[in-house]
């Protein structure tokens, strides 16, 4: 929770700073508007919503941090194509009955469509998205030596955020991502023993560009 209280602050941060940065270029011809590609570097927090049962037993997994990036292809000032994943692995410690039973990474990509609300030039500018996504899942562990397995995820994902322009070039984001994928078959030894259906939450902040 501490790290999610990081991130409001840093989006705090931003809102109080673009407004007098965007200021700035208002007497200005330059524009934001008619402008295609964006990209955005960033990081976020994942947490899993539900958690896998393993072997019978019932499991949970912490969740993690990691880098994000992503680029977009805008159609017009609104509608937006974006490609969208983890620069990094987030690795989940696995827990049962209390205590650290293994680990496993995850690292999701996902393309989807947006819509951006307001003008290309608008200070505040929130935006919503669906689309698709995968989740890659590697470097399982059991304690103990026993060899773990999860099958890669794939489903939906919503998108939900905010850009704050910095100016016609430069924008703070803040987003939140749910993905509600397929159940994955959890092995043990090479035997499923159990199926995941961990349907993530991540929350992140990023500094953009547009050109």
């Amino acid at each position: 929770m501490n790290r999610f209280r990081h991130l409001t602050l840093a989006l705090m941060g931003a809102m109080a700073f673009a407004p007098a940065a965007f200021a700035q270029d208002a007497a200005s011809t330059y524009t934001a508007s008619g402008k295609r590609f964006a990209v955005v570097g960033g990081y976020a927090l994942t947490q899993p919503t539900k958690n896998p049962q393993i072997g019978g037993v019932r499991s949970d997994l912490d969740g993690d941090g990691a880098a994000t990036l992503s680029a977009s292809y805008y159609i017009n000032d609104n509608i937006a194509i974006e490609a969208w994943g983890a620069a990094d692995k987030f690795g989940h410690r696995v827990n049962s009955g209390g205590g650290k039973i293994g680990s496993v990474d995850s690292q999701p990509v996902a393309l989807s469509g947006q819509y951006h609300f307001r003008g290309a030039d608008s200070i505040v500018r929130p935006f919503v998205g669906l689309g698709y996504y995968q989740a890659n899942y590697s470097g399982e562990k059991l304690l103990g030596g026993q060899r773990l397995g999860v099958e890669n995820a794939k489903g939906g994902i919503a998108t939900a955020g905010v850009d704050l322009n910095i100016n016609p070039t430069w924008f703070a984001r803040a987003d939140v991502r749910y993905m509600q994928g397929s159940k994955s078959d959890v092995k043990l030894n090479g035997v499923k023993v159990g199926e995941a259906e961990l349907n993530p939450i991540t929350l992140g902040v990023g500094i953009g560009a547009r050109f």
